[in-house]
């Protein structure tokens, strides 16, 4: 086994930590309070080519693996950015698999090159609010009509669809009752977001708040045939391609956050002074601390390891979600103990801990809550009946 980063794998991180350093922590209290968009980090990565780094060469792209996107994500996320800042650009980053692998060239040579140079913003439209996990009741329907499809419906917790020009959207075009199987009758398009015919409300939230979530109410959209992604029907399947890879740049993001929490802490734990020590000296404040470092190293083993068999073509269903499970907890974990160390301060603004708090609470729900991983793992697994 060798635990060594590539030369190019360590040129990244170096690179990505320099440039997200560049945008403090009273940058990104500024964008949260203000719920405004962080242009500037986003402009600067689309200008240094790093949104690319996944995409195919022929399309702009680095064509590089999940490994480099996952340090890459990780460094932006460990700067201080957090969730506020992965979340600008990771749509970018990985959001497109599904039209890497499955959309027409026609399609991919129209949409990826500007993805890649930070010009096309694209949202993925999928849940819904009532179907939350189980995709397969999804509701929106699109009715073809022609040579275009007609769809209405309603999804939820679509995260940059304010600043997004296109979606990537998941419909129905054989209802649930009517499918052989539940997993049948489901086509993806990549599409216009056409205002006109969709209604974009922001929710209000405790957290991330420099990137939007909101709820689409979709009414007689419009598609043409030539954006859907693949086959008709078959657009399940195509998300199933890109699912352990988004768990495990999403667990870097938490790995990320976790770090930025606990430099914060350790900070803190060192000049911070009372009774005439710094509470750092305390073990009643330095364990925990020193635990939480533990408990982040270990969990980034585990992601290190499903990267590395993702990329190698190998299974990874178990790693990928044993990776979110424990970079969401360890992050969590970490964000949590910062808050503690600075007692009162910490749930203030001034130290900026809080807001790690909020957002690495996010990542035990989200993309998949930390009870689904268990359920993963306990019936795909160790074999136990499924549950739900």
């Amino acid at each position: 086994m060798d635990f060594a980063p590539t030369e190019d794998q360590q040129t990244i991180r170096n690179a990505v930590a320099e440039l997200a350093g560049k945008f403090d922590d009273e940058y990104w209290l500024e964008k949260d309070e203000k719920h405004e968009f962080p242009w500037e980090l986003y402009d600067a990565f689309a200008k240094g080519g790093w949104l690319g780094i996944t995409t195919p060469e022929a399309y702009g792209g680095h064509g590089m693996g999940i490994t480099e996107a996952s340090i890459l994500l990780e460094e932006v996320s460990a700067s201080g950015a957090g969730m506020n800042g992965a979340s600008s650009m990771h749509m970018s980053i990985f959001g497109m698999h599904p039209v890497i692998v499955h959309g027409s060239e026609e399609l991919k040579q129209r949409t990826l090159p500007r993805i890649v140079n930070g010009e096309l913003h694209v949202c993925f439209g999928v849940t819904e609010p009532e179907a939350g996990l189980d995709t397969t009741r999804i509701t929106t329907f699109a009715r073809r009509d022609g040579d275009d499809y007609v769809v209405n419906g309603r999804k939820v917790w679509i995260s940059k669809a304010q600043e997004a020009e296109k979606i990537l959207l998941l419909t129905r075009t054989t209802k649930f009752e009517d499918a052989e199987k539940k997993t049948d009758g489901l086509t993806l398009f990549l599409t216009d977001l056409d205002r006109s015919k969709v209604d974009i409300r922001p929710i209000r939230k405790m957290g991330r708040n420099a990137v939007s979530s909101n709820e689409l109410f979709i009414d007689d959209l419009r598609i043409s045939a030539e954006d859907r992604v693949g086959e008709e029907g078959k657009g399940f399947f195509y998300l199933l391609d890109g699912l352990n890879p988004e768990r495990m740049l999403i667990a870097a993001e938490a790995l990320g956050l976790g770090r930025a929490a606990l430099r914060r802490a350790v900070r803190y734990g060192n000049e911070r002074e009372v009774f005439g020590r710094p509470i750092g000296k305390n073990q009643g404040l330095q364990f925990p601390l020193a635990e939480s470092l533990a408990r982040l190293d270990a969990a980034e083993l585990m992601l290190r390891k499903a990267t590395w068999l993702y990329d190698n073509g190998k299974p990874c269903g178990r790693e990928a979600n044993t990776a979110k499970y424990l970079c969401a907890d360890a992050g969590f974990e970490a964000a949590d103990r910062a808050v503690q160390t600075h007692g009162g301060m910490g749930y203030s603004e001034e130290y900026h801990v809080s807001r790690y708090f909020r957002e690495a609470r996010l990542l035990r729900i989200a993309p998949i809550s930390q009870e689904m991983v268990l359920n993963y793992l306990g019936s795909h697994v160790l074999g136990l009946p499924r549950s739900y």
